[in-house]
């Protein structure tokens, strides 16, 4: 047989004829597994996949600017990157859409798990399409400490709204961020309003410290509740009722609208103790359904006034311009921190004083302290 050869390994009672099966066939130029190296003959459904082409400033740009969801969707990938070269491509496209920024409503929506936050905002975006607007959704999906991985299944959960040519949704991992949204989550929304879409909804967790910095992103904050799960006056909700423009009580509709009634009566009394959110504007309880769509519409009323108010007294843009340089500062804690324990010399040192501390030979100032010399030291 010329066109095989025997291998150099056969098992040891293997006859020595043409027997034996193991043959192997000899390559020939130009060719891999007897096929051609070139895929041409291929059927377009078995032929390797091609590599994306690299994006350059200008491809991302004219594709954001012409609302190529494909695009939009890459430069987001983009700026979520940890790479360094990819960093500071992301900070030449938002250096070159900012003008395309700033003109969306942001509504931040938060609540505890379970209270339907998703499907509010499923029904919700799916009112404002119909009434001509183009809607962004950023959800930002829990991360586990444990795997670290996230389910982001939001986009499950919102099924016709995903499939709306007038709607993207991008589901984010929180990762190890305060409260899931931190610089990626902003720079998202910048890309999403040069995209051309009119509204950003932003989902946060509903956990933790995400709503104080959802807060810090959005111009119209809300709050949804549920009626039933007995924490309706707790003191517990004070915090994040002082951050909310409007709490929404859910799932009105049905046997538990008489619930919802009552519910929203007594967080409006809770209200009149709790120092308004936004300056000059009165924060109010109000009721509404996702499945009957009752109270949507008195919903964006209400934000809409929000929105028309604040401009006038200036409370919109005293809110915008506080917020970006909050961003700043964030930021430069980011960067801090990056380079903290990025230091080649820091992660030297790192191990052997937390084992100084877990052994109790040295407090936990005093390992701050020293860690803190080590870095200075290093930058100089």
């Amino acid at each position: 047989m010329t066109d095989t050869y025997r291998p150099d390994w056969v098992p040891e009672d293997a006859k020595k004829d043409d027997t034996f099966a193991c043959h192997v066939m000899k390559g020939v130029k130009e060719m891999h597994d007897g096929l051609l190296s070139s895929s041409a003959h291929l059927a377009p459904s078995v032929r390797p996949v091609q590599r994306r082409k690299k994006l350059t400033v200008a491809d991302y740009v004219r594709g954001i600017e012409q609302g190529d969801r494909v695009i939009l969707s890459r430069a987001i990938t983009l700026v979520e990157s940890n790479n360094k070269d990819h960093f500071k491509l992301a900070q030449q496209v938002l250096q070159a859409i900012l003008p395309r920024t700033g003109k969306a409503l942001r509504i931040g929506i938060t609540g505890v798990p379970g209270a339907g936050k998703s499907t509010f905002i499923e029904a919700f975006g799916n009112m404002l399409i119909e009434a001509g607007y183009k809607v962004a959704v950023l959800a930002v999906d829990p991360t586990s400490q444990v795997t670290k991985g996230s389910i982001l299944g939001d986009k499950t959960r919102m099924e016709t709204l995903t499939k709306h040519p007038e709607a993207y949704i991008r589901p984010s991992p929180a990762g190890g961020t305060l409260g899931g949204v931190a610089r990626k989550s902003r720079e998202t929304m910048l890309l999403c309003e040069a995209a051309g879409y009119d509204i950003i909804l932003v989902e946060t967790v509903g956990v933790g410290q995400s709503e104080v910095t959802v807060r810090s992103m959005v111009d119209f904050f809300m709050l949804i509740v549920l009626t039933g799960a007995g924490d309706e006056l707790q003191g517990i909700k004070k915090g994040v009722m002082e951050l909310a423009d409007a709490i929404v009580v859910n799932k009105a509709d049905g046997d538990n609208l008489k619930r919802a009634l009552i519910a929203r009566s007594d967080y409006d009394r809770m209200l009149h103790y709790i120092r308004p959110a936004t300056e000059k504007w009165k924060t109010q309880a109000y009721t509404c359904s996702a499945v009957t769509k009752d109270g949507l519409d008195e919903l964006w009323d209400v934000i809409q006034e929000f929105a028309e108010q604040g401009k006038e007294n200036g409370v919109f843009l005293k809110r915008r311009q506080e917020q970006s340089l909050r961003w700043v500062r964030d930021m430069i804690d980011e960067h801090l921190h990056n380079l903290f324990f990025n230091n080649v010399v820091i992660q030297g040192r790192m191990g052997e004083v937390e084992n100084a501390v877990l052994d109790g030979e040295m407090s936990e100032s005093q390992a701050v302290e020293e860690l803190i010399t080590i870095f200075d030291k290093s930058l100089r």
